[in-house]
């Protein structure tokens, strides 16, 4: 698969409606812009066969609880996935292929590869964005189970989603109805692509930030967020022209964000230096 085409294949996929998005196919091609070799139908195939294995397990466990212990064996038992605690931040925990193929990721990717095991075994189960972490919800016919994939599957209670909350905030963040809701496939990439951009900005690795931008923009076009982020890391890497048309941009977007005469005086520097260059 060419670089071009993964391209078109991902804006596709992003166009559908939330619920008609492949997770996994898009989580993939997101990660082919890092991977350009990536075999994406070979890692979609590995989770179909897992999905499939899983399926013969819970053929065994007609009841719910049971079902929902039998997924959590084969992934974090059999397979042996589990939260990254010790490198969180490396990039690897956030691309779809590294999370199966080192076993290890972090929140929002440990989720992904649950959410789709899951449903290819028959089982509804969806993404819960709490603020700070990421944790699944296995729907069944009685009742809902919350589960936390990054630890190894432990069923939680609210209490529970609370005090994870406490121990990334500080007691500071409490728990409402709204965090508990189901966060959408759409939502999912986008958080994924966060992280990844924090991290890149953070290493000073400013080609690939703008690429994870980009491929916010996929998701999200008309992000003024995301635009002026793109601005400003066009100006970080000299590209002033195109600094100073996505500050411009955004400005007009968010006419009275905060410090926008600072930015208004950046955008004319911007030009000149572009002028010059001419």
């Amino acid at each position: 698969m060419t670089e071009p085409r993964s391209r078109r294949r991902l804006s596709d996929i992003l166009s559908r409606d939330d619920a008609a998005v492949d997770l996994a196919e898009a989580a993939l091609l997101i990660a082919h812009e890092e991977y350009p070799d990536l075999d994406v139908p070979g890692y979609l195939a590995r989770l179909d066969l897992m999905g499939t294995e899983l399926r013969e397990r819970l053929l065994e466990e007609p009841r719910p609880e049971r079902a929902v212990m039998a997924l959590n064996r084969y992934l974090f038992h059999e397979q042996g996935f589990r939260g990254n605690t010790s490198e969180y931040y490396d990039p690897r925990n956030s691309y779809l292929n590294d999370v199966l193929d080192r076993r290890i990721g972090i929140p929002i990717t440990l989720s992904t590869v649950y959410i789709e095991v899951a449903s290819r075994a028959g089982l509804q189960v969806e993404g819960v964005g709490l603020p700070g972490h990421f944790i699944v919800r296995v729907r069944t016919p009685v009742r809902g189970f919350l589960i936390d994939p990054f630890h190894c599957g432990a069923l939680l209670s609210e209490r529970e989603c609370q005090d994870r909350l406490d121990r990334i905030f500080g007691g500071k963040v409490k728990m409402e109805a709204r965090h508990l809701v189901r966060c959408g496939r759409k939502a999912m990439l986008e958080r994924m692509l966060q992280n990844l951009k924090a991290i890149y900005v953070k290493q000073g690795d400013l080609t690939r930030a703008l690429r994870v931008v980009e491929q916010l923009l996929k998701v999200d076009p008309g992000s003024a967020n995301e635009i002026r982020d793109r601005g400003t890391i066009y100006a970080a890497l000299d590209c002033y022209a195109l600094a100073a048309r996505d500050l411009e941009t955004y400005l007009q977007k968010v006419p009275r964000a905060t410090r926008a005469e600072e930015l208004k005086a950046r955008v004319a520097a911007l030009k000149r230096k572009a002028a010059l260059i001419n």
